[in-house]
């Protein structure tokens, strides 16, 4: 799906679901527990702000951790199986787009606008010229040259 696409499904799914909700985890908190973790407990924050309790939980992945006392499965490329899962990634990549779009307009120079949080060569030359912002994590090796490890959320 285009971006446009996927904000237009978007403002549906936000209307239709009989519930939904985002979860953030900072880069400070990845650096702490490792990004697998880091999107666990994206996920049950995202459960916690749900205005209705799910019987049963479909995670797109391999794995999950438990999430309280509700059953899951996981379900590898469960988006192309399952509109309940596509449309949660619909909602996580929409937010996500538009967190790096903020990230963009207070620091231009690291091209999110275009990368989207994935490493691109731009982004790795803003980093190697200008040095990390308070958006970067510090626990990934994204220069490759063994100093202070940076990413970013």
């Amino acid at each position: 799906l285009t971006g446009k696409q996927r904000h237009a499904l978007r403002e549906v799914i936000e209307r239709e679901a009989v519930a939904w909700a985002v979860g953030i985890v900072s880069p400070e908190e990845i650096d702490k527990i490792n990004i697998l973790n880091a999107s666990f407990l994206a996920m049950h924050r995202a459960l916690d702000r749900l205005s209705v309790r799910p019987q049963h939980l479909l995670i797109d992945g391999n794995r999950f951790r438990k999430y309280r006392d509700l059953p899951h499965t996981t379900v590898v490329k469960g988006d192309g199986k399952y509109l309940s899962i596509a449309a949660a990634s619909v909602l996580a990549k929409t937010y996500r787009d538009d967190y790096m779009n903020g990230l963009h307009k207070e620091y231009p120079l690291y091209g999110w606008d275009g990368n989207k949080g994935y490493p691109t060569k731009k982004h790795r030359a803003a980093i190697a010229a200008h040095g990390a912002t308070p958006y970067h994590r510090m626990t990934f090796n994204l220069l490759g040259d063994g100093q202070l490890a940076l990413d970013f959320l």
